[in-house]
């Protein structure tokens, strides 16, 4: 296979992969959830993974995945560059994902909810995707 019909092939999974993103993204999001609210929702889940981070009641190793993924998400150095209009940050949001997966399953959602700093409509999405149940 020729070089640049492999890069055509790298290109068209990549896209396929970021628009099912954007669809669990779509379909996670609460019907009261703000355009306002959604663009803050970036800057809260980098305070929120800090936080978590630094939080002596989560487990010890949550905590180094933690401040590994904070120093994956400020490096210039990424799965996709974030250069790459929309692919560039789809990467993160799933890394960002099973992150929080990891820490509801090891120190349960309450952490989550706990050190959360944004709205209640932007914790109800990242419960979404951190897999938890939206009661916690």
């Amino acid at each position: 296979m020729e070089w640049w019909a492999t890069l055509l092939v790298v290109a068209g999974g990549l896209l396929v992969l970021w628009a099912l993103g954007v669809v669990l993204l779509w379909r996670a999001r609460p019907e009261d959830l703000t355009l306002r609210e959604a663009l803050r929702l970036l800057p809260d889940l980098v305070r929120l993974v800090r936080r978590l981070a630094r939080d002596p009641e989560v487990p010890r190793g949550v905590r180094v995945r933690l401040w590994l993924l904070l120093a994956y998400l400020l490096s210039p150095v990424d799965l996709v560059p974030d250069v790459v209009p929309v692919l560039g940050y789809a990467d993160d949001v799933v890394v960002v994902a099973l992150a929080l997966r990891a820490v509801v399953r090891r120190a349960g959602a309450e952490a989550i909810t706990r050190a959360w700093p944004g709205s209640p409509a932007g914790l109800a999405v990242v419960l979404r995707l951190a897999g938890a149940p939206l009661t916690a």
